[in-house]
């Protein structure tokens, strides 16, 4: 059975869609403050004295402070007796007023000044004189350097130990913002499809996508992958826009965000008829993607989600290990405040699986020269085990469970 041909417009696609309502989804003060106990808790276990927060999604997700990162220093440092203090250029006091949810003193610093002693003063200020501090592994180097030069009396080592154990277990409030912008991104992806006919290029669905995140009241979306055809074997795609043909492959990955929380969701499936060659390519990804489902249990490490996906390809002839054709890259990654973070699913990453982790689930079959296949579902861990956050695709003929498109 052919699929998606003769494909509506884009008008009519995008009036079926409605909004969300999703901008009023914001984190709590009272999560916030859980998140820095949590914090302290860590610090205090390990012996370190305090923790700066530069302007990364490690700042977001402790104070809910938003800040686009540039080469001036802006952020924040909270000891492991749970104050917090904000560093920010003196011009951009009042800006960072306004936007504080957790109360803490400001520190800033003038044009003139360097801000590293800036941070030496807070922390004196805040009666460390001397001790440990967990720096931000979202730091730039620059700022590093910098923070090093001035850090007299003290020992710098890395946060990411830190941020890593409590960022990648995900509270229910968190599931429920992901859960929100997978949905969104599910809408977006049936509506794509049914817009799709011979002659229409990657650039015009891209642009489709776009105004449909804005019709459901989401942020333009954050990635926005369209490929046909050959394109779809290179995982982050080509940098020359395709036209759709009958028979090509069609690959669509995007992902925006609900209350700064990620989607990231693939499709993969044919303009048309299928070939006897897609088909199989196809069912094998799909079975893939099961078995990795069925494997995610609590106390399973993330290296061996990624083993049970490679050994299922390489007893079909793709691979071995990263070679293609075959999954040339690490079968899933974490997702929350950034598009990829903790935990990876991939070799030598033996951190046991946990109640609240959530992460991707996309063993892809590269074949170049011919075409690829990625279906990117997440999956949370529950109690009871793997909880998808979307229903994966139902086969390559009906890729969204239902024929009408």
């Amino acid at each position: 059975m052919a699929f998606g041909v003769g494909g509506s417009n884009f008008r009519e696609e995008l009036g079926k869609l409605s909004p969300e309502m999703i901008k009023k989804k914001n984190i709590p003060t009272s999560e916030y403050l859980k998140r820095i106990k949590k914090l302290m808790s860590l610090l205090i276990k390990y012996k370190i004295d305090a923790i700066y927060l530069d302007s990364s999604s490690n700042l977001s997700y402790f104070t809910g402070l938003k800040i686009t990162r540039s080469e001036r220093l802006h952020g924040a440092i909270i000891t492991s007796s749970g104050e917090v203090g904000y560093i920010c250029p003196a011009f951009e006091k009042e800006k960072t007023t306004e936007s504080i949810i957790v109360d803490g003193q400001i520190f800033v610093w003038e044009e003139h000044q360097n801000p590293a002693c800036i941070i030496t003063e807070a922390l004196i200020r805040k009666g460390i004189k001397n001790g440990t501090i967990a720096i931000d592994e979202q730091t730039t180097l620059i700022i590093y350097e910098s923070i090093k030069h001035q850090s007299n009396g003290y020992k710098l080592i890395s946060a990411s130990s830190i941020t890593k154990n409590c960022r990648e277990i995900k509270s229910e409030l968190e599931i429920s913002f992901i859960k929100m912008s997978m949905g969104i991104a599910l809408k977006v992806q049936k509506a794509a499809a049914a817009i799709l006919h011979e002659g229409i290029t990657t650039t015009e669905v891209q642009e489709f996508i776009i105004e449909a995140h804005k019709r459901l009241g989401s942020t333009p979306p954050a990635f926005n992958i369209v490929l046909f055809g050959e394109a779809t074997a290179y995982p982050h795609g080509v940098p020359y826009p395709q036209t759709l043909r009958y028979g090509d492959n069609v690959l669509i990955d995007i992902g925006a965000t609900v209350g700064g929380y990620y989607s990231d969701l693939t499709r993969t499936y044919v303009f048309g008829e299928a070939t006897r060659r897609q088909r199989e390519i196809w069912d094998l990804e799909r079975e893939a993607q099961q078995m990795v489902f069925n494997s995610a249990k609590i106390g399973s490490s993330c290296e061996s989600l990624d083993f049970v996906a490679r050994s299922f390809l390489e007893s079909h002839g793709l691979g071995p290990g990263y070679k293609t054709p075959g999954l040339p890259h690490r079968t899933g990654h974490g997702l929350g405040l950034d598009i990829h973070e903790h935990p990876f699913i991939v070799k030598g990453n033996k951190d046991l699986l946990q109640e609240g982790m959530c992460f991707s689930n996309e063993p892809m079959i590269c074949i170049y020269g011919e075409f690829g296949v990625r279906l990117e579902d997440h999956i949370y861990i529950s109690k009871e085990g793997p909880v998808w956050f979307t229903e994966p695709a139902y086969s390559i003929d009906d890729p969204f469970g239902q024929n009408d498109l």
